[in-house]
């Protein structure tokens, strides 16, 4: 590859990760979603998001198994800075990773 077909590859690989921090994704209808400081049941509650919001999911990680109208996962959703919630709350259309991994 080229200089500029590199530099172009940079840039649509850069514009894909935009594309997917900006998408929102629906919480299950009627719930009212505990929002942790961490990937696991075990973080603490740092606040509740209210029925029918959608979330941002910024990166996805592994953590403790949770069963939810959506399955049983240990999936779980970086929705903000020191904010996750568990997978099988959030409607995604998959049962595995729809986003990058959190580092």
């Amino acid at each position: 590859m080229t200089g500029d077909e590199l530099a172009g590859a940079d840039t649509e690989v850069a514009g894909m990760a935009a594309d997917a921090a900006t998408r929102r994704y629906p919480v299950a209808p009627d719930t009212h979603l505990n929002v942790r400081s961490g990937p696991g049941t075990g973080y603490p509650v740092v606040r509740v998001l209210p029925a029918g919001v959608s979330v941002p999911i910024n990166c996805q990680c592994s953590g403790t198994t949770v069963s939810g109208p959506y399955g049983t996962t240990d999936i779980w959703d970086n929705i903000g800075n020191g904010q996750y919630v568990s997978d099988a709350y959030v409607r995604t259309g998959s049962d595995g990773y729809v986003t990058v991994t959190c580092s």
